[in-house]
């Protein structure tokens, strides 16, 4: 059976952190000589397509929902070898010499009217097999996002990482110091500052989260490769968006529902520290009597005052002192004619879902949760994908929602 999507999986020998399309050996478009882009020293570096010999394809993006962070982006791409093409040793091989780890991987879905990228990210591994009996060999290749990249650089002062910056440009300044293109950054102003970077030694992907964390934002790469910070202000706004609808009628369909109802996620008491900052305490009484104490503490904040921190304790607090059912997952088979391709290859983190699911006995349940995690699992024949979903990591009332905007109910958030 066809796929609803053409699946592209294209490999670019060249360094650097920047996807791009350079000469794509045989391509009319990229393949042309002092036209398509070389390397250093007008060396070719090449980009080539590797859909024709990929068997399976699986991605992992999003949220860890027992650690509250985002993670790598990761992807495993096997690829049939009967030419032994990945040996780097093979001097006759077609990618002799590029061959190497920390070269890109993209993986696109294309119908007629739509083109995204479902990974973009660093080949970290190369794992070779050749099962007995079995004429052709494959390589498993292992891919991570360029959280990788950061986790890898050290850094210790920030250059120009001046106090009263907002988040946002801190953010920035990391990604400067380490390097990463800003053609491939979709950065907001933050609405907290920050004080002057306090020059600690720590890897940046640490520098990262800890400015994510002192704006109660959401620092993550899109499947583009794209490094995304969305301030506090842009994550409430996202809840006033339309819902995509799924359940078992009229809406798109899914399986696999896997539901929770647990204190997994409860945290009722926090302690946070900014740097050159007291230790400010926030607790919910309320929930500590129900659901005995569950504690959190955060140091170190780049946060510039204790008032700042106190708002983030507050809201922390407030957006996770109970628990209700929740939907962890779910499953979507594009395979299945109902399913809308584009809808589901253009989802993003912050989308919201109203999933409803109807119980053996007529009853319902519904859920309006967000997107945060998306995983892809491919191969000739499947094409299906496994949604994470949240309650919104930080709540927000919004005038005229029958979900955030229930006075006594939703969340007044600074």
């Amino acid at each position: 059976m066809a796929l609803p999507a053409t699946i592209t999986v294209s490999f670019d020998f060249s360094s650097g952190a920047t996807f791009g399309t350079g000469f794509v050996i045989g391509d009319a478009k990229y393949g042309v000589i002092g036209t398509s882009r070389f390397g250093s020293s007008d060396v070719i570096i090449p980009v080539v397509d590797l859909t024709p010999d990929v068997y399976q394809i699986t991605i992992n993006r999003g949220r860890n929902i027992q650690r509250d962070t985002y993670e790598a982006g990761t992807a495993v791409v096997r690829v049939l070898d009967p030419q032994s093409n990945f040996n780097p040793q093979s001097t006759t091989s077609i990618y002799y010499p590029y061959l190497t780890p920390l070269r890109k991987i993209r993986i696109s879905a294309t119908t007629a009217t739509t083109d995204k990228f479902l990974f973009s990210g660093y080949v970290t591994d190369y794992k070779y097999s050749y099962p007995t009996n079995q004429e052709t060999g494959y390589v498993d290749i292992y891919c991570s996002d360029a959280f990788r990249l950061y986790q890898m650089a050290n850094v210790t002062t920030i250059t120009d990482a001046t106090a009263g910056q907002d988040t946002g440009t801190r953010i920035n300044k990391i990604l400067d110091q380490v390097s990463f293109p800003t053609s491939m950054r979709t950065v907001a102003t933050g609405a907290n500052t920050c004080v002057a970077d306090p020059g600690t030694a720590r890897t940046s992907l640490d520098a990262l989260k800890n400015a994510e964390f002192s704006e109660t934002g959401a620092f993550y790469l899109d499947g583009s490769g794209t490094a995304v910070f969305k301030s506090r202000a842009q994550i409430m706004s996202s809840l006033a968006a339309t819902p995509i609808e799924f359940n078992q009628t009229t809406g798109i369909p899914y399986k696999n529902l896997k539901y929770s109802f647990d204190d997994k996620l409860i945290i009722n008491s926090c302690t946070f520290t900014r740097v050159g900052g007291a230790a400010i305490t926030v607790f919910d009484q309320t929930s500590i009597d129900k659901y005995f104490p569950h504690s959190i503490s955060q140091d170190n904040l780049v946060a510039q005052t204790d008032t700042i921190v106190t708002n983030i304790a507050r809201e922390y607090v407030a957006t996770r002192k109970d628990t209700t059912i929740r939907i962890d997952e779910m499953t979507v088979d594009l395979l299945d004619s109902d399913v809308p391709t584009n809808t589901m290859i253009g989802l993003d983190f912050f989308d919201n879902l109203k999933i409803t699911n109807v119980q053996p006995d007529g009853s319902t349940i519904v859920k309006t949760l967000q997107c945060q995690g998306i995983s892809w699992d491919i191969s000739p024949n499947k094409m299906t994908t496994v949604i994470t979903t949240l309650e919104p990591i930080a709540d927000a009332f919004v005038v005229g929602s029958s979900t955030y905007g229930i006075i006594g109910v939703s969340t007044l958030s600074y």
